[in-house]
């Protein structure tokens, strides 16, 4: 049986464009996903907006717009923003659908309906108890626990001084505060009360994706709000921590907003992606500079992967005929393509996709030493050139699949460079990356450079 796999981002708020941000945790869920897909399972990845509430009515005022005019032009950018970051998605959730800072506070008084958080503090700390690999990175699980064992108040569930937005099913006067309804998009854009075979086989999803600002909401409400109605939390929440500029979080207000759209122009979708991947460990705040996604760019892409790629070919096409080899099946290389698996599949599974990557850079160093070492480029044509190509290619073989993920279209074109057929994405892991995949006799192509270096 093909095992299930489902994760889920944060809905994005729509009161302006997506920004880097946005893009940071999308491009790592749907890394993760993608790297499920390659080892068989069967995946599910829903994204979406949230489009209630306070905020979005005051933003479409300011606009002269109302706010069902408001949303339905900023939304459909979050939808575009994905599939121009390559981002392969199951299902967008608008909650406007059918199916489901720095400034001064303003203070309130209205008559709200409030769910009894309060009563599920010892529920909530014995279920993470029962399940201690839910939150990752460990240190948000303490930072949860601490929020519970403060001690939990009654919260809102509702407005009624606001009149975009859902309306009680038991008094219309009030509509649904913006976090209430705005969480159950995870369970009705999974058959939630509309489908019960299909909600049983996607839920509970494996990972929710979210920014450690929405911790409390994700990690404590909404997980009450389940068990409330009887059903089982998710498998655990990824959380991930800021792409600061300046060392801020992006805010309209500060004007530091980096748009992903604008750096992929530059640097390509494949070199955007990479950077957000590989630069920050999954969790922890990361610093965005241009010259970092430069440096970056220049060292692993266009000097190492990309560096690799054109040797390997450039000697075949010189020693070889253009024809690849076949490795050697005792390579010294092989040993280090097999932890380079190994370390990729665990780390993948953790949410780690700055080690993921890592594992797969350490068979790309091995090679240009193994290169370095041998130079084929100094050797006569014949039985050993063709052992140490034949070895290069086999790893360059297993890099673009363990690279894949994060770098969807340019491994591709490094997969049909090296002569393979196919899709990548139709390989199965680990069963494909191990060594003696690559078949020899295949024609190796060069092409143009896949990095053009950056000036830094």
């Amino acid at each position: 049986m093909v095992p299930n796999f489902a994760a889920t981002t944060p809905i994005y708020y729509v009161t302006a464009k997506p920004h880097l941000g946005h893009a940071y945790t999308t491009i790592v869920t749907d890394a993760v996903c993608r790297w499920h897909r390659l080892c068989g399972d069967n995946v599910h990845l829903l994204t979406g907006t949230d489009e209630h509430g306070l905020k979005v009515q005051q933003y479409a005022d300011a606009a002269g717009k109302t706010p069902r005019e408001f949303v339905d032009e900023i939304a459909p950018l979050y939808a575009d923003a994905w599939k121009r970051l390559d981002v392969k998605y199951d299902d967008f959730i608008r909650t406007t659908e059918e199916r489901i800072h720095k400034t001064p506070a303003n203070y309130v008084e209205e008559e709200n309906y409030f769910f009894r958080l309060s009563r599920f503090e010892q529920r909530l700390l014995d279920w993470y108890d029962k399940h201690p690999d839910a939150i990752v990175p460990d240190f948000r699980r303490n930072e949860v626990l601490g929020f519970i064992k403060g001690g939990l108040n009654d919260f809102s569930v509702s407005r009624k001084s606001l009149k975009w937005g859902i309306p009680l099913p038991w008094n219309a006067d009030h509509v649904a505060y913006v976090w209430f309804d705005a969480l159950a998009n995870y369970i009705t854009a999974h058959g939630y009360g509309s489908d019960a075979e299909r909600f049983a086989s996607r839920w509970p999803v494996d990972w929710h994706f979210i920014g450690k600002d929405i911790i409390r909401f994700h990690c404590v409400y909404w997980p009450a709000m389940l068990m409330s109605a009887g059903l089982e939390p998710p498998k655990g929440w990824a959380v991930g921590g800021f792409l600061l500029v300046g060392g801020e979080k992006m805010s309209k207000t500060t004007g530091n907003v980096v748009s992903p759209l604008d750096l992929i122009d530059e640097f390509g979708v494949d070199g955007f992606r990479y950077y957000v991947l590989a630069d920050t460990a999954y969790g922890n705040d990361g610093d965005f500079t241009y010259e970092g996604l430069t440096a970056r760019y220049n060292s692993d892409l266009a000097n190492n992967l990309g560096n690799l790629a054109a040797r390997v070919a450039t000697v075949v096409e010189k020693k070889c005929g253009g024809i690849g080899p076949t490795p050697r099946s005792d390579s010294p290389l092989a040993e280090v393509a097999a932890a380079a698996v190994r370390d990729a599949d665990a780390a993948w599974r953790a949410v780690q996709p700055s080690k993921a990557l890592d594992a797969a850079w350490n068979l790309i160093r091995a090679t240009n030493a193994h290169l370095e070492q041998n130079e084929p480029w100094k050797m006569a044509a014949g039985a050993a050139v063709d052992a140490v190509m034949g070895d290069a290619l086999e790893a360059l073989r297993i890099v673009v699949l363990l690279a894949n993920p994060a770098l969807p279209s340019t491994t591709q074109e490094i997969w049909r460079r090296i002569g393979l057929p196919g899709r990548i994405e139709d390989r199965r892991l680990p069963s494909d990356a191990a060594w003696g995949g690559y078949p020899g006799g295949l024609t190796v192509e060069k092409g143009e450079p896949l990095f053009p270096r950056k000036k830094s």
